[in-house]
């Protein structure tokens, strides 16, 4: 068995950034409970909830809260233990840390002191569900959390609309419904599939177009655990040829009544071609 020291520094200790379960128990890794007896003290997200996965294992490593409202004051004094040589294992509720939870502001307030940082890979709800969503997989990119504000959500969705990766978002139970349907209303009706529950009793996942996953969802009674939602991205746009091009502008030329730069800017924007090339071309038509 190897130690909790092997292949780090000895000048201090090392912060270990340990995944633990979404919801099933026996997905913890055997290296992150041999991390989390060894070292000298965990700090956890809630320490009642990690009670049960710390008791399962029978670890009885010290646990201190860290959280998203007491992490920086926290943090001073973990880098202070750190510096004695002192190993922490950093857990959230489930999952990842610092993927849409706490951890970040400490990993942050630690690397400049030249403290080591490592991670125990294991679960994480963005990687469990795309791998069984059904959708393309080679890019993604992850929207986590987006901003409640309905004005400030959609200016988020509309940032999005173009990109080609599939999109993943975090959402909860209660503002699943209308976060798709805002989905659909700027982006269409797109391939998505709805993961909830991943692991656990319950585990549900929802695959068709947003419309259908839309309406298997109760407006009056949202689903009942943490939703991942999992949405194709944007269309390769057309390619047009040049003379194919040529033709277009000449035809909206013919009708539009918008100034060259406006018209230039909308087609090279729809087609995505260069706006200077369709400048030029409207220019070889204009009267």
């Amino acid at each position: 068995m190897h130690s909790i020291l092997d292949n780090t520094p000895d000048t201090s200790g090392t912060l270990f950034v340990v995944a633990t379960p979404l919801g099933n128990l026996e997905d913890m890794t055997f290296r992150a409970v041999r991390i989390l007896k060894e070292a000298a003290l965990i700090a956890a997200e809630d320490t009642r909830h990690s009670r049960k996965l710390l008791s399962h294992y029978n670890i009885t490593t010290p646990v201190i809260s860290c959280h998203e409202h007491n992490e920086a004051r926290v943090a001073e004094k973990l880098i202070l233990l750190l510096q004695q040589k002192k190993n922490i294992a950093l857990i959230t509720d489930a999952g990842t840390p610092c993927i849409s939870d706490p951890g970040y502001r400490l990993v942050s307030a630690v690397l400049p002191h030249d403290i080591p940082v490592v991670p125990i890979p294991g679960c994480c709800a963005v990687a469990a569900g795309l791998s069984v969503a059904g959708l393309p997989t080679d890019r993604f990119l992850f929207a986590g959390f987006l901003p409640r504000k309905v004005s400030h959500q959609e200016q988020a969705i509309q940032a999005l609309a173009d990109q080609p990766a599939t999109l993943v978002f975090y959402e909860s139970p209660k503002r699943i419904r209308p976060l798709a349907e805002r989905l659909m209303a700027i982006l269409g009706d797109r391939q998505a599939c709805l993961a909830r529950e991943i692991t656990k009793l319950h585990e549900t996942f929802i695959r068709g177009p947003l419309s259908s996953i839309i309406a298997r969802l109760d407006p009056h009674i949202p689903p009942k655990g943490e939703c991942t939602l999992f949405v194709t991205g944007a269309k390769a746009p057309e390619k047009l040829s040049y003379r194919d091009l040529e033709s277009l502008i000449q035809d909206r030329v013919a009708v539009s009544q918008q100034s060259t730069a406006d018209l230039a800017k909308e087609i090279s924007q729809q087609f995505h071609v260069s706006k200077k090339q369709v400048y030029d071309t409207i220019l070889k038509f204009k009267p």
